[in-house]
This record gives C-alpha cells, sequence and structure tokens, in this order.
C-alpha cells in the first residue's frame, strides 16, 4: 500500500479503544502518582489510543519500523513514528506523513532496522565484562548457551539479572542469547538448543569459541518465549554455587526485589557484556516494533517478529545497548537496590527496545531475587 493512500485510510479510520490496555496500564504503575507519564497517566493514555488505532495502518507499509508515545522538546506528548532509514523512497515516506493525526502530534524518527543484539564477532567490550570469574559470579556478564556455534561463527550475550521460582534460582536473560538457535544448519554435530543444554559463562564469542574455556553457570528451561509470545525472555536454573545469591549485578551491585513501570524522560540504567554500565532516559512507551532475527549465530533463516506495548530507551550513537548487551536487565538510575524496569533485548543505533519487566516475569511466574 502507497504511503500516502495508507495515511489517508488512517485520518478516517475509527476511534477504537482497549479497555485491556487500560487495566495493564494501572496495574503496571501502581505506586506512581498521576502526573509520572506512565501508561496510566491519562494523557498519555489519551495518545496511546490514538496510537493504538493509527499503528496497523502505519505498518502495513514496509517503510514503516514501529511506533511509540513520546514527547517533545516542549514537553508536549506526540506519537512517534520510526520510519526505516533504508526505504527506497525515504523523503517521499517522510513527506507523506503528517505532523498531526486525530489530533495529536506526530514526530518522524529515521533509524536503521531494528534488530535482536546478540554478540557476534567484532563487538568490544571492557575487560571486566568479558572476563571469566571466579564463582560464584555476578551478572551483567557475558554468557550464552554452550553450544553457540554455527556456519563458522561463535555468538554472546549478557546474562542479565537472578529470578526466582518457588525459590529455585535462574539467571534471566534473552530467548535469542540462550535459546534462539532453532535449525540444524550451520553447527556441528547438528543440534538445537534444548532443555538442561549449558549456560556458559564467559560467552563463546569471548573465549574463542572454545567452550572449554567458559565455565558451566546454569542449565536452560527449555520454556520457550519465542515465536507466540509478547517478550524475547529466556530462563536457565542455575548450578549451585555458581551464581552469587543475592544476585548481585556488576557495577550495579544488589538490586530491589520489587519492580517499577517504565515513565517518559525516566533515568535507567544497564550493566551489559559489551558497553558495560551505560546510563539513558526513557524516550517512549506502548510501543510497536517489529524485530529481525536469525535462527541461528550466524547465517541462519532470518525471520521478523512484531512486538507491542514495549520501551524506548534513547540510544545515540549506540551507547547505551551494543551488538551483546541482549539480555542486560534496565533498572531505575539510583545508587543503591534500583527496582528493575525492563529486559533489554534489540535496537538501533539510535533506539534501544525492552521488554516491560512485570511482563517478563509473568511470563515465567518469576520474581526478581533482591533485597
Amino acid at each position: 500500500m502507497g504511503v500516502k493512500r495508507l495515511i489517508h485510510r488512517l485520518s478516517i479510520v475509527g476511534l477504537a479503544l482497549m479497555a485491556g490496555l487500560f487495566l495493564f496500564a494501572f496495574a503496571s504503575s501502581a505506586g506512581i502518582p498521576d502526573d509520572v507519564l506512565t501508561t496510566a497517566n491519562p494523557r498519555v493514555r489519551e495518545v496511546m489510543a490514538v496510537q493504538e488505532d493509527v499503528t496497523p495502518e502505519l505498518m502495513s507499509s514496509e517503510d514503516i519500523l514501529g511506533t511509540a508515545v513520546g514527547q517533545d522538546d516542549d514537553g508536549e506528548l506526540t506519537l512517534i513514528v520510526y520510519v526505516d532509514l533504508d526505504a527506497k523512497n525515504l523523503g517521499e515516506v517522510v513527506r507523506a506523513i503528517p505532523p498531526e493525526l486525530r489530533g495529536e502530534r506526530v514526530r518522524i524518527e529515521i533509524t536503521e532496522r531494528f534488530y535482536a543484539m546478540a554478540g557476534k564477532p567484532g563487538a568490544t567490550s571492557g575487560v571486566s565484562h568479558k572476563a571469566k570469574q571466579t564463582p560464584p559470579i555476578q551478572l551483567g556478564t557475558s554468557g550464552g548457551w554452550g553450544y553457540d556455534i554455527a556456519n563458522g561463527y561463535c555468538c554472546g550475550g549478557t546474562l542479565g539479572s537472578l529470578v526466582q521460582i518457588r525459590g529455585t534460582p535462574y539467571i534471566l536473560s534473552n530467548y535469542h542469547v540462550l535459546e534462539a538457535d532453532i535449525v540444524d544448519g550451520g553447527n556441528y554435530p547438528p543440534r538445537v538448543a534444548q532443555k538442561d543444554d549449558p549456560v556458559v559463562q564467559p560467552g563463546l564469542i569471548d573465549v574463542a569459541c572454545n567452550a572449554a574455556s567458559a565455565q558451566n553457570v546454569a542449565t536452560l528451561s527449555g520454556i520457550k518465549s519465542l515465536p507466540s509470545s509478547n517478550v524475547d525472555a529466556a530462563i536457565a536454573q542455575v548450578i549451585p554455587g555458581m551464581v552469587r545469591t543475592d544476585g548481585a549485578i556488576l557495577e550495579i551491585g544488589t538490586i530491589s526485589r520489587s519492580t517499577v513501570a517504565a515513565f517518559i524522560n525516566q533515568a535507567v540504567k544497564k550493566s551489559g557484556r559489551t558497553t558495560g554500565l551505560t546510563r539513558s532516559k526513557i524516550s517512549g512507551l506502548n510501543a510497536t516494533v517489529s524485530i529481525t532475527y536469525d535462527n541461528e549465530c550466524a547465517g541462519g533463516t532470518a525471520f521478523t517478529k512484531t512486538f507491542t506495548g514495549q520501551i524506548v530507551i534513547s540510544n545515540r550513537a549506540s551507547k547505551f545497548l551494543n551488538s551483546g548487551d541482549s539480555g542486560s536487565l534496565m533498572v531505575e538510575d539510583v545508587t543503591s537496590n534500583p527496582r528493575a524496569v525492563g529486559l533489554l533485548f534489540a535496537g538501533s543505533s539510535s533506539t534501544a527496545i525492552a521488554n516491560p519487566i512485570g511482563e517478563v516475569l509473568a511470563f515465567f511466574g518469576a520474581a526478581m531475587v533482591g533485597d
């Protein structure tokens, strides 16, 4: 569908409100004042209602990568539309998007496609986040599936945080870091990720693809979040004695067992394999975004998945999140015992994407480990 025709259709489609969306917004923002710009804020909900209504038509164009609710420089809320930098007729696409939709401001952000950010050869990092640790290890560290080799490459990501299910501790990371190999094609001997496979620290990418130079710290749960769920998450049961029981994260320390809803301009930080400890701010809420994946470490058959209700974070020049940081836990930027906000999993050189932590924990029936 042409962009001009698409926008015309958006201008005449009726407004649709989703009661379930509002219920989620209130539940996820409990204890936060109404004037804070969470998804429970009345004005944010007004923009979200328009966003929910226009997004399906917008994203019927392959040049539109997603939408979110954000804020302009003057503090006014806006509907953000993410446009593919590589669109064949980029200028035409941009000109066809009006400055307002249904009375709400529209801000266009031009970006590369959003990719799941597993680490591949070429990524660099501070030594402390890639080094093999003496057990029990801290998290926010390099790690991954113990057989993550395909087509001559090895990969890895970040072992993000510690959660528990009925008292049993698990490492939390992303599906595409721990369980993404779903085809036999590129590795030898042929294999796919299965329950009880080893999870290693550091990841194979940081030990020259030699698993003997890493250490087994957990075993895969075998619970698959993708492709059917709205989170990119995986857990691995901790091998006793291999991970600190307090769930300490490198350069962050212990966190709170409580979580907090994201809000616009919220200061956040994360500790990850590639960029280490970094800080940024929430730039968008309720994002609908299309994410590109591989089926194994490298050279697998790509697929694309659309997520809804995601958190968007500023990522200028990939300084907050880069390849290999996938699986990092995003927390509020406070000095001690910060609360978890989201699980980072994808992005571009200007934008990072996180699953809301409440949705991740609900998927597993898990709770954060913390003070």
